[in-house]
């Protein structure tokens, strides 16, 4: 069942199930707090889980003409103050992980630990960001047709053959986000900085967990981020979306390290 919280003026929609140690879920850029449905009900009882619809997705509203990862870090900051919860394991999956980072770096001593699921902690390249602003004139001017492009470009090959239904359902909830709030999200992924150093300084356990076929962060960078950041890499078959491309083996993997 979703719940809300107030933060600035704003409605947050989340969810929480189970008790015990708590795990933090983040979604990416055009999901929402349902995409964790298709491992959530396989992951260890005996924990609690939060699930964040993040500024401006889901059933959380947009605030302002900018939703930075820093931002986005505070609302889930407030989140966890309203429910007494002093400290979290954060799984953040691509944007997600970039407010997992940003959290790291607001409050080092609430996070436990940091698993990046097809994430990364490095900025936008200037190529990136050209592509950031063409994305932007997109949206606005065939938003559907966008939304589309990018969902089914988080999939490798074989997962845009075998998960088409799946692919369909990210599409038409996307669909549903209103313009101004894609553009917002857009400008804040844009604006973001590298955050190498708060995970190489980061002391708690942190994991990358990596599509062999990811487009948007390529294992060859997360190789070499692991071993400068001394960060554990864990790889998967498929692409951007490896709760779906890869789920069984995802779902082994964090019934043991969560």
């Amino acid at each position: 069942m979703q719940n809300f919280i107030k933060y600035k003026n704003i409605q947050i929609a989340y969810t929480d199930t189970g008790r015990g140690e708590v795990i933090v879920l983040l979604h990416g850029f055009l999901e929402n707090l349902s995409m964790w449905e298709a491992i959530l009900p396989e992951l260890p009882e005996k924990k609690r889980f939060i699930c964040v619809d993040l500024l401006g997705h889901g059933s959380s509203q947009r605030l302002g003409y900018i939703h930075t990862m820093e931002e986005m870090a505070q609302s889930i900051n407030h989140l966890l103050n309203q429910l007494n919860i002093k400290q979290a394991t954060f799984l953040g999956h691509s944007m997600g992980g970039y407010v997992a980072l940003a959290f790291a770096e607001l409050f080092p001593l609430r996070i436990k630990k940091m698993l990046l699921l097809n994430s990364t902690p490095l900025a936008d390249s200037s190529e990136r960001v050209v592509n950031r602003n063409r994305a932007i004139r997109l949206v606005k001017q065939n938003k559907n047709a966008f939304v589309r492009m990018a969902i089914t470009n988080l999939f490798g090959k074989e997962g845009r053959e075998q998960l088409q239904e799946h692919i369909n359902t990210l599409v038409e909830q996307a669909q549903q986000m209103p313009v101004e709030n894609i553009v917002v999200a857009i400008e804040g992924l844009k604006s973001r900085k590298n955050r190498t150093h708060i995970l190489n300084n980061f002391t708690g356990e942190k994991i990358f967990l990596a599509g062999e076929e990811d487009e948007i962060v390529p294992l060859e960078s997360l190789q070499q981020l692991a071993k400068a950041t001394h960060t554990q890499l864990k790889t998967f078959k498929g692409g951007h979306m490896t709760h779906l491309e890869a789920r069984a083996e995802l779902l082994e993997f964090l019934r043991n390290s969560i």
